[in-house]
């Protein structure tokens, strides 16, 4: 594609980051980034504690793990979300128990999510969708009645803000992702924050073998005793050194982002077919994606991301419903109709290009090929 639908922002200090790690000679697994990175992350959320691992699902897995969430359980999810969402429930052997999205921040429906609550609730885990905030506020106070868990999944939000607050601090405790698609990245991984020093230690034992860690394992002769069920879900020295070098932009790539989507929403307004990635009053959008909504629904949708990619834009559908997957569908028997309202809104959204280095004329591009194609018989 000419124009694909994100890169990657990085720099020298990125290259110089990484180097020195490398040339360090030791410490490549364990190693003081990790712990460098964890305080900085959890300083810029606002939470007393930030864990790292190797991947966001892993990440989000351990987190149940580590509350308890086990078999027989329900959590309440959306189904408009990446499929790690639900399938880290079934991981610990409980149900993700499908909620209906509503269609300003396409997070979370909270009277829905009122409506599926039973006995059998345990958590509730909604996704801060696209860079921009869920109706956490009100999901807060369902769980607080309920006494269920609020955990966050703001994979694709690091930085979005509610208020003076940022997105993840709103529950007990809130998973971020670090994937080459998200604000910032190293590649891979992701990261815990929460103001929970129990479920700090929790995860600290979990991410690393069950392993009670006094000091650097591959540098200690002492004997660490392994005190329950763990795994190797850590995140290395190297990809730390890049995560404090990426974090130490954030706002500056939070800018440009909100730049360049106020821009192309400007450019794009006058088009009475498709609906702007829009933010509540006092909510900060980070733009992580730009997603509009098409009137006309899928067949419409559809055509307008052929025509796209056609011309070298590239387009995606983030997301397709969880539920309608052929692996839910077969496990759980789901179909058409199950979640109509997410299955609207899955059929009429529409992911755009969206990173930082996204130039004017590129979205210029962008908005003339949408003009173009609405200006044909679509309506």
């Amino acid at each position: 594609m000419n124009i694909p639908l994100f890169k990657i922002y990085w720099d020298q200090d990125d290259i110089t980051a990484v180097n020195k790690a490398i040339k360090s000679g030791w410490g490549w697994a364990i190693g003081p980034q990790v712990e460098k990175f964890e305080e900085k992350l959890a300083t810029y959320v606002g939470t007393k504690y930030a864990i790292t691992f190797n991947s966001g699902t892993s990440a989000l897995y351990a987190l149940l793990l580590a509350c308890g969430i086990k078999e027989g359980d329900e959590v309440i999810v959306p189904s408009f979300t990446f499929i790690a969402t639900a399938n880290v429930c079934l991981m610990v052997g409980a149900v993700p128990v499908f909620a209906e999205v509503e269609n300003q921040t396409y997070g979370l429906d909270p009277k829905d999510v009122e409506r599926k609550i039973t006995k059998k609730t345990k958590a509730i885990m909604p996704v801060h969708y696209a860079g921009l905030g869920c109706n956490i506020n009100e999901i807060k106070k369902i769980a607080d009645a309920h006494n269920i868990l609020l955990l966050e999944d703001a994979a694709e939000s690091l930085g979005a803000k509610i208020g003076n607050k940022k997105v993840g601090t709103f529950g007990f405790a809130s998973m971020v992702s670090f994937c080459s698609n998200k604000v910032i990245t190293t590649g891979e991984g992701g990261a815990i924050v929460t103001n929970s020093k129990d479920l700090y230690e929790k995860l600290k034992l979990l991410r690393s073998h069950g392993r009670a860690e006094t000091t650097n394992y591959f540098s200690s002769s002492e004997y660490m005793d392994y005190v329950e069920l763990g795994y190797n879900f850590r995140m290395s020295n190297i990809t730390a050194s890049l995560a404090i070098s990426q974090l130490k932009k954030i706002e500056k790539i939070i800018g440009l982002r909100r730049a360049n989507g106020a821009y192309l929403s400007k450019k794009l307004e006058g088009v009475r077919q498709i609906t702007l990635p829009h933010a509540p009053k006092d909510y900060v959008h980070i733009y992580q994606m730009f997603t509009i909504y098409i009137e006309g629904g899928k067949k419409v949708r559809d055509a307008l991301k052929n025509y796209l990619n056609k011309n070298g834009i590239m387009a995606k559908v983030y997301f397709h419903p969880v539920h309608l997957t052929t692996f839910y569908r077969k496990k759980y028997g789901y179909k058409k109709g199950f979640l109509p309202k997410t299955e609207q809104i899955s059929d009429s959204v529409l992911t755009l290009p969206m990173y930082p280095e996204l130039s004017k004329k590129e979205m210029d591009i962008i908005a003339s090929n949408i003009n173009t194609f609405f200006g044909q018989s679509h309506d």
